[in-house]
């Protein structure tokens, strides 16, 4: 887990004793995390409640409960899972919750059920951060035609180590066998996957053996990949706060990066909306011997995308 492994060198020259709780470990495998004391755990919510309802994590001895990107905990319906951890914890002085964004009654909400009297803090440095990033789009017939302009983008020298997001865990199946197909090798991470083979996919993509990653947003929460070059939007996201937690893959340290987006005439009002919550529009692009054939303007696809969605 990546936020284990900064914990493990932001303490390096401390005493503090960090330890993990994943799904699809063996309990064997946890068994020194209940037997000494730790100063840290670093638990995903679904296996950290089952410790906890079978009696073995003792939650009186948490002093401080900090939750990470609770928005996506939120969209991912584990809300009850984490009130339920925090009764468990009632005990501790101290609740830390970290979210991309603050807006919307949903998290307002959850906010004040887990917090008391709260401090909020607020840093922006997103739109600074997105200038290092290249937006653009290209225009699809259908998704034959997505794919091929996928595989032409993916084979181009640029593109060093790309993640190419999806919607559907179906869907990362299909992509990643179309490109193998296409002779492009790569990685996939889904949803279900146990911890081992997310932890293999990873290091291979880390480690140059394959340059593309095709993945859910569920299923690359909290994943830390050095040196993206180019995040890919194969299935438009539904919201702005998506949509930035997938670009935030790249341009870190900062470098630049690319993010492209791949748009059927159905998504065309998703990018308008994603292009109005980042308050600027995502330029279109073409690629001369795949240009779209449907030739349509704006106007007529998001007319066409208005009809589609009210049937």
């Amino acid at each position: 887990m990546q936020v284990a492994d900064h914990a493990r060198e932001l303490a390096k020259h401390t005493h503090l004793d960090i330890a993990t709780i994943t799904g699809g470990v063996a309990y064997m495998n946890h068994a020194e995390v209940f037997s000494e004391n730790q100063d840290i755990v670093v638990a995903t919510t679904g296996r950290l409640l089952q410790y906890i309802k079978e009696e073995n994590f003792d939650c009186r001895a948490v002093e401080t409960l900090i939750l990470d990107e609770a928005d996506r905990m939120l969209d991912m319906g584990f809300a009850q899972d984490i009130e339920h951890i925090a009764g468990e914890t009632r005990w501790r002085k101290q609740t830390l919750l970290f979210s991309a964004t603050l807006e919307g009654d949903a998290i307002q909400d959850f906010a004040e059920r887990l917090l008391e009297d709260p401090v909020e803090v607020s840093a922006n440095p997103s739109t600074r951060e997105r200038k290092k990033i290249h937006q653009w789009y290209y225009r699809a017939d259908d998704l034959e035609h997505k794919t091929a302009l996928l595989v032409h983008l993916l084979k181009q020298p640029e593109a060093t180590r790309s993640i190419v997001f999806v919607r559907k865990r179906e869907r990362v199946h299909e992509l990643a066998n179309w490109l193998r197909e296409a002779g492009i090798n790569n990685c996939y991470l889904e949803g279900e996957m146990v911890q081992g083979k997310r932890n293999e996919a990873i290091k291979r993509l880390t480690e140059g053996r394959v340059n593309v990653l095709v993945a859910t947003d569920v299923a690359a929460r909290g994943i830390d990949i050095p040196d993206v070059s180019h995040v890919f939007n194969f299935d438009m996201p539904r919201s702005g706060d998506t949509y930035l937690h997938r670009i935030g893959r790249t341009a870190r340290a900062g470098r630049k990066g690319t993010a492209i987006s791949l748009v059927e005439a159905h998504d065309h009002l998703l990018l308008g909306k994603v292009g109005r919550y980042i308050e600027e529009p995502i330029k279109a692009r073409v690629i001369d011997e795949l240009r779209p054939e449907n030739a349509c303007t704006k106007r007529e696809a998001d007319r066409q995308a208005i009809e589609e969605s009210t049937g």
